[in-house]
This record gives structure tokens, sequence and C-alpha cells, in this order.
């Protein structure tokens, strides 16, 4: 075990913020489109189903994790040998960079084709990515404080998932179950990037005190997601037609625009503006959880490593520039992500469960 100081750890309730704020990004702008393609007016049900499943992740990771005390990177090399367990903390960490670099990426896009049409990539992506450096630099715990104000600050926002109540139509959500399971299952795979983040865990463990004492906050964290992208899938197949959900990128942003008052008549642009502090921490933590993983395998100073992985991600945002390849990263993600939470971890737990008791038996 590589204890971490005390003094750069944190207290068990903050991987509530931890969790939540990595959960909630740039996915809740749009995930709706991408589950009504599979599911059509039963997309509710695989949100629903997908956000449990969550649970029981959170709950392996934290079997995995507790039985090494460390993060992701020492159980590899426990249970899979220095070589083995390198290349796949390797493949776990380049899974973290590419999510990070893609969510940055989708909230650029954003900014640009709602509000800032004529601002080149390059530009937003040297604003946040000097950001990101800044906040990186101060140490995990600066980090956290981040996840913590990208939830308080924009709460004030949850007032936009009650306003499009009185133009909703529920009858839109009729008939129910009126797709396969299969189907569901293909709707549950469309909710996994909009909901991943909590596999951040297998990074940042070893920095909260007490971590089996963190496992209540990581579950409630998941719990209070589902409940608002549940909601959200609701409200949104009741606002829009079948038709019009399959026309719209950004179905969060497209119903808010009904939101006008006598002082402001473009609303989501102040949404937007203040969607910053929900997607900072998702890039912040991300990036920090790959800088670290690097450090602990090659033994590279975080310093010039960070400098390394914000050189390359400027480079992929640039790379970047057209929706088709957006959408191509975002779809990997989602793909890996979830051969990772549900494929892997399941795997990950059954061997090490199996050499313990080998070493046990010895």
């Amino acid at each position: 075990m590589k204890s971490v100081p005390v003094q750069y750890q944190v207290s068990p309730y903050l991987v509530f913020f931890l969790v939540h704020s990595l959960q909630v990004g740039v996915g809740i702008l749009g995930f709706e489109r991408i589950v009504a393609k599979f599911v059509g007016n039963d997309g509710w049900i695989s949100m629903l189903l997908a956000g449990l499943t969550v649970n029981g992740v959170i709950w392996i990771i934290y079997k995995i994790l507790s039985r090494s005390d460390d993060d992701i990177i020492a159980v590899h090399k426990q249970v899979w040998g220095k070589w083995a367990g390198g290349g796949f903390s390797l493949l776990f960490l380049v899974y973290l960079f590419i999510s990070g670099t893609t969510i940055l990426r989708s909230y650029i896009e954003v900014l640009q084709v709602w509000m800032f049409s004529n601002v080149q990539t390059w530009v937003f992506a040297i604003i946040l990515l000097s950001l990101t450096y800044y906040i990186i630099s101060g140490g995990f715990r600066v980090v956290t404080g981040m996840c913590f104000f990208g939830v308080v600050v924009p709460a004030f926002l949850v007032f936009t998932f009650f306003y499009p109540l009185k133009y909703a139509d529920f009858r839109n959500l009729l008939p129910i179950f009126n797709h396969s399971p299969q189907e569901i299952m293909m709707g549950m795979q469309g909710c996994l990037f909009s909901i991943m983040g909590f596999e951040l865990l297998l990074m940042y463990y070893p920095f909260i005190k007490d971590g089996q004492k963190s496992q209540k906050y990581a579950h409630f964290g998941a719990v209070v997601t589902t409940v608002i992208y549940t909601y959200l899938t609701v409200l949104t197949f009741a606002f829009f037609s079948e038709n019009q959900l399959s026309r719209s990128i950004w179905a969060y942003l497209s119903m808010i625009k009904i939101i006008e008052f006598p002082f402001i008549e473009r609303f989501e642009y102040i949404l937007i503006s203040f969607w910053a502090f929900v997607i900072i921490p998702n890039i912040v933590l991300t990036l920090w959880a790959a800088n670290r993983g690097l450090k602990e395998l090659f033994q590279i100073k975080q310093k010039y490593g960070l400098l390394a992985l914000l050189f390359i991600a400027l480079v992929c945002n640039i790379i970047m520039d057209d929706r088709e390849k957006i959408n191509m990263m975002n779809a990997f993600v989602g793909k890996a992500g979830l051969y990772l939470v549900y494929i892997y971890l399941p795997v990950l737990l059954l061997v090490q469960t199996i050499k313990r008791k080998m070493r046990k038996k010895a």
C-alpha cells in the first residue's frame, strides 16, 4: 500500500460531490435523442435501469479497492503481475484521457453552435486547458473543491427542470413497455456515456480518509444522478414528440429556450455559461487521474506529465473539427466504458477473489 499523507486526503462525504459532479456533464444536454433512437418512448426505463446498475458497479469497485486499500494501478500489479498489470493500467489511463478530451470538445461544440460561432476551437481549448492546469497544479484537494462548487454553484438551475412541465404532454409516453428487453438494453448502452464518471473512484480512492466509510456517499451520489436523469428523460419525452426529438441534438437546451424573463430573452445563454462550472470538474478530475496514473506507472514528474497531456488534448480538440468525429469519439468512450464497468471489473473482482483464496490455502 502506498499511503497518501493525511494533509492530501479529503473527507468521506466529499465523495458524493466527486461522484455526482462527474456523472452530470455535457451528456445531460442531449442524451435523450440517443436513447430515443434505440428504445423510443420507453427511454426512461433504460435510464432508470442503467442508473440502478451503476450502484452495483460501485459496490464492485469498493470491494476490489478495499482489499488492497490502494488504487487500480496497484490492484493490477497484484492481480496480473508487473507487466500485464501495467498494460491494463495503461489502457485504463488512455480511456480516461480520451474521455476527458471528448468532454472538453463536446462542450466547446455547444459554445460554438449556440453562442460563439466565429470563435475557433483552439481559442476555447487553450482557455479551458489553462484553467485545468491551474486547478490540477493545486493538488487533489483543490480538484475536489472544484467538484464541490461544480454541484453547488449551478444548483439554482434546477428550476429549469420544472418550467417546461406546463407544456408537457405525458400521453407521448404511451404505450409504456412497448419495446423488447433487447431494445431496453440497447437504450441502457446509449445512456452510459452520460452517467459515466463514477469509475474514477478507481484512481482517487487512496485520497479519501477512511475510504470504506465513503461508500454510502458514492451510492447516494449515483442515486441522485439517476433521479435527475430519469426525471429529465420523462420530461423530455413528454415535451417533444418522438419525431421532434430525433432531430434535436441538444434536447435540454431546445426545451429551455421557452424560458423568458422581462430582462433576459435568451436564457439558454446563461445556462450554457454556468454549465462551465459543471464541465470543468469533469475535465479536471479526469485529466488529474490520467496524470496521476502516468506518475505511478512511469515515475514521471506530475508537472511534466500534465503539460504533455494538456498539449495532446489541445491537438486532439483541433483535429476533431466536425460533428461526425465528435460523435465517433463519444460512441467510443461509451463502448469502452461499457466494457470496463460491466465486463472487466466483475472479471477483475473474480480473479482477485480466486487468488486471495489460493494464497490462504497455500
